[in-house]
This record gives structure tokens, sequence and C-alpha cells, in this order.
């Protein structure tokens, strides 16, 4: 379960594109939805920043259906991108928070991420289930601020790119920088 924070019927095709990418050329994971993703509701940024969309996952840790620590849940259509090796991260349950929430995230890669489950699925304690329930609150609050500072960054570019401001500054810049 999840609060929405996207639109209805808005496809999975830019998803998928770039899942495809990330698996391929191993590139940092950044968030779609930071990159100004027309599929968010009014709110939804917020929401998602601050993991305020996947509380009600809290009713499937209830049924049984996923943990409070363990490697992050895929979509379904994601896990067709996925190599043999690589679908050794869902022999655990699917958890709320985890061993890649908390070390980097949205800084690290797609192979360091499934490494970090993998690692997390071999290595699985409840001392380390602790650690990582310990850690989670200041990685949320880092992360937040990470993304409310990136998406303050495009939203000032935005407003310089369409006032013509950004070519104005790099021209002053410039004509100073040659004296």
């Amino acid at each position: 379960y999840k609060f929405r924070s996207m639109k209805l019927n808005c496809g999975t095709g830019r998803h998928e594109t770039y899942l495809r990418h990330l698996v391929k050329s191993d590139s940092p994971m950044i968030k779609l939805d930071l990159l100004s993703d027309e599929r968010l509701i009014p709110g939804g940024c917020f929401l998602r920043a601050a993991g305020l969309d996947e509380l009600p996952q809290l009713l499937n840790v209830l049924m049984g259906e996923m943990s409070l620590v363990g490697p992050r849940p895929c979509l379904p259509q994601e896990f067709a991108f996925f190599s043999a090796t690589q679908r050794e991260r869902f022999r655990s349950l699917p958890g709320l928070t985890g061993n890649w929430q908390v070390n980097g995230k949205n800084q690290t890669t797609f192979s360091e991420m499934n490494a970090m489950d993998i690692d997390y699925v071999r290595n699985a304690s409840p001392l380390l289930d602790l650690r990582i329930m310990l850690h989670t609150p200041s990685a949320l609050v880092l992360q937040m601020s990470q993304a409310f500072q990136q998406k303050l960054a495009s939203r000032r570019s935005a407003v310089l790119n369409e006032s013509g401001l950004a070519s104005q500054v790099l021209n002053s810049l410039f004509k100073s920088s040659a004296r």
C-alpha cells in the first residue's frame, strides 16, 4: 500500500526507460520526480521526499507481506529487468527501510543498491535490523534536505532560463573575467 503521489493512468514508459538505463549503464540513481516529473500530483513531491507516501506499508508489515527492514520492494514490471544474480535480493521480504536506504540511497548506482540489498539478505540479523532502524530517521532527514535543495535549484534554474537571466549572468561573468 502507498499514498497516491502520482496521477492515475500516466503510464510507466518513462520509468521503464529510466530503469533500463540504470541497469545497463550503472549510473548514479536520481529520482525521476526530482526532475520536474509531470506525473506527480500537487504535494506529491513532498510526500515522496518525506517518505510519507510509504507509511501505509505498515499495513503490509502487519499482514506479513513486508518486514520493517529488508530490500526495497520493486514493482512487478521492474522484476524483468533484474538478472538472476540481482534477483537474490528478493529472497527476503521487502522492507520499509533497509541497508540501501540508510547508506546513500539516491547517491548510489543500481549495482551498489543491489549489492547492499544482497549483503543484507545474506547477513540479516536482529542486530543489523536494529542498526538500520536506528539510522533510518537521520537518513530520512538528510534525504528530505537533499530533495528540497535539488528542487529549489531546479526551480531557480528554470526561472533563470525562462527569463533569459541565465545567459545575461553568464555573459557578464565572461566579460568581467576577460578584463
